[in-house]
């Protein structure tokens, strides 16, 4: 085959030298506009894994560079003062230049043809090329040529960056945050060769036009990164190599993503995207030379399995595209986390957290980097950190005993405290009778208590007849609705430490349907009831009955039913009231400009809208106990577009705050049939991280949360304050009591009667762990 690499970064010459490596038949040829043995920028990083990778495709070429880079596994933070280290993370540097510099010449090695200082302006240039690979870098020429079967989606970031170089060494890969008098810097550092450091230097937009950077050139810009680092470069100079871009070097950092990896042009040759050409990845966790290098071994494996013949071109790269795919996002998923991370650092964590919790919200920015992987890396960084948890949260831990992890650490709101920090979520079991619950919510219920979790939820309980999603809903209207609550409450009090909750709702649009197993928001096959909201509307479009807008009279019938619920609730020995404004239900109608769309004080701004929901929350919090804690459930993003942002949350948060919520339950999304939302694992928690650390109220994250890990990263983090487990603890009533035994930590109390069953679950998960390792 005759292959054409467009680009001689790590991508193209690394594919270059594969190929050739493969079949040395095949005529290679890498184009480059540089001068040999020429490039610009500083030190690269990548993980041991891709050092592990290359290895095994070409040995010759991992042990030059093995014997040039510069391997570390020390993450230090230098951050209010405080000098805080975490080892085993595992890291490669090399300078950009040597890297090229060693595959440039096991290319020639092998017999590869370098081109240097010629601009390929097109893959046509190349007519008589089997395959032209374009790796010609974020800035393609030939992506955007062929833009509309690429179609690449390129999305430019807010923070501001600029790549230096430096010749004081360290011995970690180093981040140090310097508050200046309009705001938060950070440095990315880590050395690279024997005598040179790279030093990234990052800030948000606001923060660097405040500084007036937008006006300085570059030796100006260096000027004042030496002065905000002056404290860690200790007199030692910053440097550019970036002298041929015009003004300042302050760049924007632009992710890519391309729909199409490859296509054939009009001259019959293929042409495939590689490297930053077709995707980018923040350079908050290193990994664009790993994704450039990667795909390079992908699509040669490729050939290797299918054959290194034109004709079976197009199936190579439909499967070298299939294959990278998956990988690739996954690896871009994480640098956006990072990224966002970064970019939101100064307004969310660095004010708000303890160098300590800082530490460890920054190692598990990406969500690569779980609670236990941690332990994994560094025991005893993760136990000192567990030690400090536990005595903030009032657990002294002796020095020679295990600190308990974050999740079994216990939590106090006004007068309660919660033996840990798991909650069952409330949820719909649709097995009410005219609004009583009965021996299936007692045994339900009472077995989720007796499964470890801190506190449980009943179900949204409705406060009016007309208020039920279904006919099996339970509700607190009535004086046998709160005796059979009040059996539930002395159960679990008697025979489990657990906490019991009570969330109260109105279903609003959504009410007047049927059981979940006979048709999910249908409306009932008849004996429908009259439904009301903030405005007209169905919930199911030509389906739901149609909903008539609340007057004022309506309003003040629904608070005061609110009232009575929570006095009920109370009475039936409820140690946790929530109020519910979540999911498109009667308050949430009121709060999300979807289904709000009053001309009266009601409606029109996120004020306006909020201010019915907030007059309930007000009227029931003045009847529900002081020294009982209260918390609203809301939807913090209904992910339809004109509907309520993260943004908008936090003010609807703030709003709660003032109004004297305890804590925010940040669900999102249900408002409307037409939500696309984002799954994934732990997919709300961001919310529930955003509200509580720029509302500054406690919150619970709720969604995809089915692990300790997962838990113990969210409440380490400072992400939450509690997590509530839906789904996990449908399948398992004992699921924290499990997933205690599954991490190893043994000094979780258990039930009298259920204590023989302990060391047989501990030993058994004890012994897979070994197996594994």
């Amino acid at each position: 085959m005759k292959i054409v690499c467009i680009g001689g970064g790590p991508a193209g010459l690394y594919l270059a030298l594969l190929m050739k490596q493969l079949n040395p038949t095949h005529d290679i040829a890498v184009v480059e506009r540089n001068k040999p043995y020429d490039t610009f920028g500083w030190g690269v990083v990548f993980s041991d894994a891709t050092m592990d990778n290359m290895r095994q495709w070409d040995r010759a070429t991992a042990d030059a560079i093995e014997q040039a880079f510069n391997h570390w596994d020390d993450i230090e933070l230098l951050f209010k003062g405080r000098r805080i280290r975490s080892g085993g993370h595992g890291f490669v540097g090399i300078g950009r230049k040597k890297l090229l510099n060693i595959l440039q010449a096991r290319c020639e090695q092998l017999g590869v043809k370098l081109v240097f200082e010629t601009e390929a302006d097109s893959d046509a240039d190349y007519p008589d090329a089997d395959l032209v690979i374009a790796s010609d870098g974020i800035n393609s020429r030939i992506r955007g040529r062929h833009a509309d079967v690429f179609r690449p989606d390129i999305v430019t970031r807010p923070n501001r960056f600029i790549w230096l170089g430096t010749h004081k060494l360290y011995d970690a890969f180093t981040f140090d945050f310097q508050r200046t008098e309009h705001g938060w810097f950070q440095a990315h550092i880590y050395k690279f060769d024997e005598n040179t450091t790279t030093f990234i230097v990052e800030c948000p937009e606001d923060v660097w036009r405040a500084h007036g950077l937008d006006q300085a050139d570059q030796a100006q810009s260096i000027a004042f990164c030496e002065k905000v680092f002056a404290d860690n470069l200790q007199g030692a100079k910053l440097m550019t190599n970036a002298r041929h871009l015009r003004g300042s070097a302050w760049l924007n950092f632009q992710r890519v993503v391309c729909d199409q990896w490859w296509l054939r042009n009009q001259h019959g040759s293929h042409v495939v995207l590689m490297g930053d050409a077709v995707h980018t990845a923040h350079f908050a966790i290193g990994s664009g030379t790993k994704l450039a290098i990667e795909d390079a071994i992908e699509l040669t494996r490729q050939f290797k399995l299918l054959g290194d013949t034109p004709e079976h071109i197009p199936e190579v790269l439909v499967a070298y595209q299939e294959a990278r795919r998956v990988e690739t996002l996954r690896i871009q998923n994480a640098a956006w986390n990072a990224m966002e991370w970064f970019e939101v650092c100064g307004l969310r964590y660095c004010d708000q957290l303890a160098p300590e919790q800082f530490m460890y919200s920054m190692l598990t920015r990406s969500q690569r980097i779980s609670h236990e992987n941690l332990r994994l890396r560094d025991a005893g960084w993760l136990e000192g950190y567990e030690r400090w948890f536990a005595q903030r949260a009032g657990v002294p831990v002796p020095d020679a005993a295990r600190p308990p992890p974050p999740m079994f650490t216990p939590y106090t709101v006004r007068g309660l405290t919660l033996k840990n920090r798991i909650v069952v979520s409330p949820m719909a079991q649709y097995s009410a009778v005219d609004g009583v619950p009965g021996d299936y919510h007692l045994v339900h219920l009472g077995a989720r208590a007796m499964g470890g979790a801190g506190l449980v939820f009943a179900e949204m309980s409705c406060v009016s007849a007309e208020g039920r999603i279904t006919p099996g809903c339970p509700g607190l209207y009535k004086p046998e609705h709160t005796a059979a609550f009040q059996r539930i409450a002395d159960w679990i009090h008697t025979h489990t430490d657990a906490k019991f909750a009570i969330q109260i709702g109105h279903a609003g649009a959504k009410a007047s349907t049927r059981l979940a197993w006979d048709g999910i928001d249908q409306p009932l096959a008849s004996g429908n009831w009259p439904i009301v909201s903030a405005s007209p509307q169905q919930y199911l479009e030509g389906v739901s009955q149609t909903a008539r807008e609340m007057t004022l009279a309506d309003m003040q019938q629904v608070k005061a039913q609110f009232v009575a619920s929570a006095r009920a609730a109370d009475a039936a020995g409820a140690d946790w009231l929530e109020l519910h404004c979540a999911h498109g239900y009667l308050l949430s109608s009121f709060i999300s400009p979807l289904t709000n769309q009053r001309g009266d004080a009601y409606g029109g701004t996120l004020a306006n809208r909020l201010r019915y929901p907030l007059e309930v929350f007000a009227a029931v919090r003045a009847a529900w106990p002081q020294h009982k804690p209260m918390s609203v459930r809301i939807s913090a993003h209904d992910w339809v577009e004109g509907g309520i942002t993260p943004e908008d949350a936090v003010q609807i948060a703030r709003a709660f705050k003032e109004a004297g919520a305890d804590m925010i339950d940040c669900s999102s999304g249900q408002v409307s049939k037409k939500e696309k939302p984002v799954y994934g694992r732990m997919f709300q928690t961001p919310f529930a991280d955003r509200i509580r650390q720029e509302a500054g109220i406690p919150t619970i994250a709720v969604g995809a949360i089915s692990e300790a890990d997962h838990a113990n990263s969210i409440l380490a983090a400072g992400r939450a304050d509690l997590c509530a487990v839906a789904r996990p603890h449908l399948a398992n009533p004992a699921w924290t009591l499990t997933e205690a035994a599954r991490i190893g930590y043994t000094p979780i109390a258990w039930p009298r009667q259920y204590r023989s069953a302990k060391p047989q679950m501990e030993a058994n998960f004890a012994r897979e762990k070994a197996q594994k390792a």
